[in-house]
């Protein structure tokens, strides 16, 4: 995977995709307490949160075993966060402002890394920034499809989240499409996200929902 190496070296890789792991799972944790799970649902949310944009992007490209099972740094660490989160969740709950700014930092890593890895197995630039964007945003997905609740990507009363993703996916592609991919365009990359999604928060920042919408039902 030689762009992947020209971006981070394999320990600042691990150590920055175990951080993003790590945060992405106490979102998890923190919505399965919110729903009054218990302790293995706690676990299982963390474990999904964490790695299953990864899980869908390493078993589309062909990269198996998925490195969320050969890597039991990966593994281990949504279970760490569970555990923070079971015993000490009305504290973490207080540094929630905290978590939603590392979760976007992992949002804008994990697009980036995720592009990259796909286009590395030979995939095309398209579907390397929709897998990019998978891997940055699935697990949340999946997170709320397992909580029973509409996924927070589709519900247009939430702040941007996968456009942000986009945006970052898409420089990584056009950066390899001229052959400019280096780690400071891949930082590049990784910062704008980062600083989409945090824009998004502060100024509220909504899609647009379908034109001259003029229903009648009452909103759920």
């Amino acid at each position: 995977m030689q762009q992947l190496q020209l971006i981070f070296s394999p320990s600042v890789q691990h150590t920055l995709d175990v951080i993003g792991i790590f945060v992405f799972a106490i979102s998890g944790a923190l919505l399965a307490v919110r729903k009054n799970f218990d302790v293995f649902g706690i676990a299982v949310l963390a474990e999904v949160t964490a790695l299953g944009g990864g899980l869908f992007r390493d078993l589309v490209i062909g990269a198996v075993p998925p490195a969320a099972f050969t890597d039991l740094g990966y593994f281990v660490t949504p279970l760490v966060a569970a555990l923070v989160v079971f015993f000490l969740h009305p504290h973490v709950e207080r540094i929630q402002s905290a978590v939603l700014v590392f979760d976007a930092a992992g949002l804008g890593l994990f697009c980036v890394s995720g592009t990259t890895k796909a286009y590395d197995y030979g995939l095309g630039l398209t579907a390397s920034a929709t897998l990019g964007l998978a891997t940055a945003v699935g697990g949340g997905v999946l997170r709320d499809v397992l909580a029973n609740e509409v996924p927070s990507l589709l519900r247009w009363d939430r702040d941007l989240y996968a456009v942000p993703a986009i945006v970052g996916a898409t420089m990584v592609v056009l950066c390899i499409r001229y052959d400019v991919l280096t780690p400071y365009t891949s930082a590049l990359a990784v910062v704008t996200a980062f600083v989409l999604r945090l824009l998004a928060m502060r100024f509220h920042w909504r899609a647009p929902r379908a034109w001259n919408r003029r229903s009648t039902v009452t909103e759920e």
